[in-house]
């Protein structure tokens, strides 16, 4: 929707992203994390300021990770966040870690990149954003 200036107005926008680890090592957790929020804000061009919230999900096998802890390690301290352990669904991809980003943006819908990285490509092949590891 455009204002009456020709600008966009301010809507808040879905980001996906997800990926994958290979054990629940709280460093391995880490970086895993910080690929995927910096893959989401380099496709973007986002800011932490203008994140309304960060929702993780994780599969059962990572049942005692903490992807919210290792985004606050990695500069998203204010940031409202949170953690849930999937029940059933999509099960295809075991170890992974998803993410919906809320962001408060003039950008469209459609002009929103989402990040599938590592494994978790394979849950959106059409949205998978490859990136090697540091």
């Amino acid at each position: 929707m455009e204002g009456s200036n020709g600008t966009r107005a301010t809507a808040c926008r879905g980001v996906r992203g997800a990926t994958t680890v290979a054990g629940d090592d709280p460093r391995e957790v880490e970086l895993a994390v910080a690929e995927l929020l910096d893959a989401i804000v380099e496709a973007n061009g986002c800011r932490p300021d203008d994140v309304a919230a960060l929702t993780f999900t994780l599969t059962e096998e990572l049942a005692d990770a903490n992807p919210a802890a290792a985004a606050r390690a990695h500069g998203w301290t204010g940031v409202p966040l949170l953690m849930v352990r999937e029940h059933g669904g999509d099960s295809r991809v075991p170890r992974c870690i998803r993410v919906l980003l809320l962001w408060n943006t003039t950008r469209t819908q459609r002009e929103i990149r989402h990040a599938y990285l590592r494994d978790a490509a394979v849950l959106r092949p059409d949205l998978a954003h490859q990136r090697t590891l540091p």
